[in-house]
């Protein structure tokens, strides 16, 4: 496919004005010699200029997107309409409250939905995302023990946890601390215990872990933390496998993150937007950034009067129209958000059963809404993981999270939501049965692929290294 450039003729797409200004107050030397490159096309070339570029990216609405860890649920077409109502999308942020009841009604109603379905005692919207939530109840972990005259350096982080947790933890002047995994992919309870003095601070955990696992002694990890004045923070990546049958403050946190771009169907990718909430216990609601919505049984408000809180977070309040949709779909769902948990659950289940005996399965346990996948024996005979990842794109379909959690060699972290269908589920198997069958007929055609995308093979180190984003033209100099 060309460039806007190379699609240049010349044609103005639209004119301004139909005068020219005198520009002979200017200094010359604050003036371009030369016009700049920049491309000419009329308006219904441009037009079709952007939609071969949207025809060209992947999207769930084009194929599967069983990427592990993240969460890509299909997003209703309903919440996009709804957070384009003229009331929310042209309200200004900084619109008085008594202006903006509707809106503050809204937040203050999600607060109470992820209140009731998190467990915590209090809830922030403000957090753009995962990472940043992680961030906020970190600050939220560190400032409670500096009121309490502890200054604890230490977070213990199991090998198994997401990539952004030991970032944002050291981010907030905590040394990491990290605790393997036992045969089956839990938290050794030993090594835990070896790792507990007075000095740590928290345990940050993922439950169900990145292996797709749940913890199963997490009750007793809780007790171990608390009795040593430690805290619990939840990472809530993976929430979409628990609604409606357990929840944080059942397993005995005492923070918790949500994406709401993930577990409550909004749109997921692109680098935003999202959403991060972070609920806490009674012990820690002082804590929270402000404001944080109120009600007094008349008006909905904004309310800055935290005794220990850290802070603003995020400018303005948060990423206001991925809350309407979230919103929307926990309103829709209600009850349902359970059945939502079972039928992810189920998914994974029947995906890692069917597909065990053509790939290795490094823990053979009963998995939540992703598993695990190890490309080991693919590899032995000279097809990588990231072979098997980009000859997936071959059959129209989204490669899973790769190389990932570290734990695995070879990982292929597969998650396929509820989103999808037996029939979908049954074509993603006899796609990876096929590239399992393809390592022994015809390894060429998969590490060669992809063979039918828009952009071929690439150098995928270099690409995030090195990225070329201005067009030069052939002959032209830099």
């Amino acid at each position: 496919m060309k460039t806007i450039f190379e699609k240049s003729n010349g044609a103005e797409g639209i004119t301004l004005c139909d005068r020219t200004d005198n520009i002979n107050f200017i200094d010359k030397n604050f003036l371009r010699r030369d016009m700049p490159e920049l491309p000419e096309a009329s308006e219904l070339e441009v037009l079709r200029h952007y939609k071969e570029l949207s025809d060209m990216n992947f999207c769930i609405e084009k194929g599967f997107y069983p990427l592990g860890s993240c969460t890509m649920k299909y997003n209703p077409k309903v919440n996009e309409l709804l957070a384009n109502l003229e009331g929310f999308a042209n309200l200004h942020p900084e619109t008085e409250d008594a202006d903006a009841q509707g809106a503050l009604e809204l937040m203050y109603k999600l607060q109470e939905a992820l209140k009731k379905i998190t467990g915590m005692s209090a809830i922030t919207l403000q957090p753009a995302a995962g990472a940043h939530g992680e961030l906020t109840g970190m600050m939220i972990i560190k400032k409670y023990f500096e009121t309490k005259g502890e200054n604890r350096k230490k977070v213990i982080i199991p090998d198994s946890a997401h990539g952004t947790n030991p970032a944002s933890a050291h981010l907030c002047g905590f040394d990491i601390i990290p605790v393997a995994s036992n045969q089956k992919g839990q938290v050794d309870i030993e090594a835990l215990k070896s790792l507990l003095d007075k000095d740590v601070a928290a345990i940050m955990m993922t439950n169900p872990n990145t292996l797709g696992i749940f913890e199963e002694n997490v009750l007793e990890i809780s007790k171990l933390m608390h009795d040593n004045g430690s805290l619990l923070y939840y990472d809530g990546a993976n929430f979409n496998a628990i609604m409606g049958y357990t929840n944080p403050k059942l397993m005995g946190f005492d923070v918790v993150h949500l994406n709401l771009h993930k577990t409550f169907a909004t749109p997921h990718g692109g680098g935003g937007p999202g959403a991060g909430p972070v609920g806490v216990t009674e012990e820690l609601k002082e804590f929270l950034p402000v404001p944080v919505i109120d009600f007094d049984g008349k008006k909905y408000f904004r309310n800055y009067n935290l005794k220990h809180s850290i802070g603003q977070v995020k400018g303005f309040f948060g990423n206001f129209g991925v809350l309407i949709k979230a919103y929307a779909y926990i309103s829709m769902m209600g009850k349902n958000l359970k059945q939502a948990s079972e039928n992810a659950v189920l998914n994974a289940n029947y995906l890692k059963e069917k597909l065990k005996k053509a790939y290795l399965l490094p823990y053979d346990e009963p998995c939540m809404h992703e598993f695990v996948l190890s490309g080991d024996w693919q590899k032995s005979k000279g097809v990588s993981t990231l072979n098997i990842a980009k000859s997936l794109m071959d059959e129209n379909t989204h490669p899973p999270t790769v190389y990932f959690p570290l734990i695995v060699h070879e990982a292929l972290m597969i998650e396929p939501t509820e989103s999808e269908n037996k029939e979908r589920l049954d074509d993603f198997v006899r796609i990876m049965l096929k590239i399992a069958e393809e390592v022994n007929t015809n390894p060429e055609k998969l590490t060669s692929a992809p063979h039918t995308t828009p952009v071929k093979r690439i150098d995928e180190t270099k690409a995030a290294r090195f990225p070329d984003l201005r067009f030069k033209a052939a002959g032209k100099e830099k």
